[in-house]
């Protein structure tokens, strides 16, 4: 009871604060502070440098387990960027000339981690419409003549089914087909068949023979990437531009890589996208899927959007009566458009030249369209490729620039059908007036300007419409 009552006293005093508490310990607590102590939960940072079409670049803190899609994301926040789900992380191996997208789910440190100190290699910040198009298109991605199904698989499966059948693990359709080899250690290149199975890339010592006993086994995927030639023939003499190769995730340089090269632009994405879902299997379907969870957990393939307009839906009106009326007429709708279109461009050159002369309007008119993001000045044809085909051969990837062989006129560079065409654009001059045009005059336009927003809405003589731009500054 003595000892209870001494006790009582001791707790009625009151208490006075340490101002120095960093200073003292109690018996039961340890010597340091657990603020001083590092969190079981906390993540080291680290400064990656990221780069921009431009090749200036940007300097992140990020923290050590940070994903290439979250890189991406906290570079569209802070360059106010809208996220159509296609900005995508780049590796490029400067002095290999291989460049690769980074899947998002992929930790960045652990790619940064597989470089070599000498060399200066760089993360790029860009679009990539091609990133999941295989998820929309399936059948584009993969031809008839490349792919076999196990022989219990029938026909309408085959067609419908395909992707599952990728993600599954228990069947895999077959990829097969040429490919150019370099022979380890020398210059030289060899043609053999080669063909794709769960278990890895195999190569036919006896011509299409898939016996056995004829199939040398070439490479496996789980501790090596994909990588896409950058310079073509430059640094590897490849018997073709369309190259790509396998690297070891701890390589010791080119020496260990396993180089390959496709006849065509349609087979190299074949061959490439199939690894691409050996490899990562429904980690892909996830990455795909993932933006649209934020939409109660639906997937983008039963999405309804919320304003669906179809192009049969579209029509042309005529509001010049007293009455509107429907122009059924193909031609009429036309040249109704062009007219309005030129009416609407000669309304913004006044407004903005009111103080102006004609000439200096003229000298607007042609000079406009310089300012925009998909005019690329004087660039030349494989350097156009190289950039269409860095944000994916997607139909209706684009842009505009400089003709080099006459240098009055444009070039319209455009991806279509896993291929890159180009497209003169001709300057037209009609009663002391300058037009442009694609189809020799049959469809005319004031400025470059103009020509690029009516082939957004029309396809005229391109094989697609215009859809997206590559940027001159991503």
């Amino acid at each position: 009871n003595r000892r209870k009552k001494k006790d009582d006293s001791i707790l009625e005093i009151t208490s006075i604060p340490n101002p120095f508490p960093e200073l003292c310990c109690s018996p039961f607590t340890s010597v340091l502070s657990a603020s001083l102590l590092p969190k079981a939960t906390s993540r080291k940072k680290q400064v990656i440098k990221v780069y921009s079409e431009d090749d200036t670049s940007r300097a992140l803190e990020v923290p050590s387990d940070i994903t290439a899609r979250d890189v991406c994301q906290l570079l569209i926040l802070k360059n106010h960027y809208i996220d159509d789900h296609s900005w995508t992380l780049f590796e490029q191996l400067t002095h290999s000339g291989l460049g690769r997208a980074i899947e998002d789910h992929e930790l960045v440190m652990e790619v940064q981690s597989n470089w070599v100190m000498e060399e200066e290699n760089k993360l790029y910040f860009r679009k990539n419409y091609a990133k999941y198009e295989f998820f929309k298109n399936p059948l584009k991605f993969f031809p008839d003549h490349m792919i076999s199904f196990p022989s219990e698989t029938n026909a309408a499966v085959r067609r419908s089914g395909i992707l599952q059948m990728f993600l599954s693990s228990s069947t895999y359709p077959e990829i097969h087909g040429y490919l150019h080899a370099k022979e380890q250690g020398k210059k030289s290149w060899k043609k053999w068949f080669f063909l794709l199975r769960r278990s890895g890339l195999y190569f036919s010592t006896k011509g299409t023979s898939k016996e056995p006993r004829h199939l040398q086994f070439f490479c496996e995927f789980s501790n090596s990437d994909m990588y896409m030639s950058l310079t073509g023939r430059k640094i590897s003499g490849a018997p073709t531009n369309y190259g790509f190769c396998f690297k070891p995730n701890k390589s010791g340089g080119t020496r260990d890589l396993k180089q390959l090269c496709a006849d065509d632009e349609q087979s190299r994405t074949c061959w490439m996208t199939a690894i691409r879902l050996l490899k990562y299997g429904m980690q892909l379907y996830q990455n795909y899927v993932q933006p649209y969870q934020g939409r109660g957990g639906c997937s983008p393939l039963n999405i309804t959007p919320m304003r669906s307009i179809s192009e049969n839906s579209l029509v042309a009106m005529d509001f010049s009566g007293h009455r509107s009326r429907i122009i059924e007429n193909p031609t009429e709708a036309l040249s109704v458009a062009v007219e309005e279109g030129l009416a609407w461009r000669r309304r913004g050159c006044l407004r903005l030249n009111s103080h102006g002369s004609p000439v200096a309007m003229s000298n607007m008119g042609m000079s406009i369209h310089r300012s925009q993001s998909w005019f690329h000045h004087k660039i030349s044809r494989e350097e156009a490729q190289r950039l269409i085909l860095q944000h994916g051969l997607v139909d209706g990837v684009f842009l505009v620039r400089d003709s080099q062989s006459n240098p009055k006129t444009f070039v319209l560079s455009l991806s279509h059908g896993l291929k890159i065409k180009h497209f003169q654009i001709v300057p037209l001059e009609d009663d002391g007036k300058l037009f442009y045009t694609l189809d020799d005059g049959r469809t005319r336009f004031t400025d470059l300007i103009q020509l690029v927003e009516f082939y957004q809405l029309n396809k005229g003589v391109l094989p697609c419409k215009l859809k997206h731009y590559c940027a001159r500054i991503a």
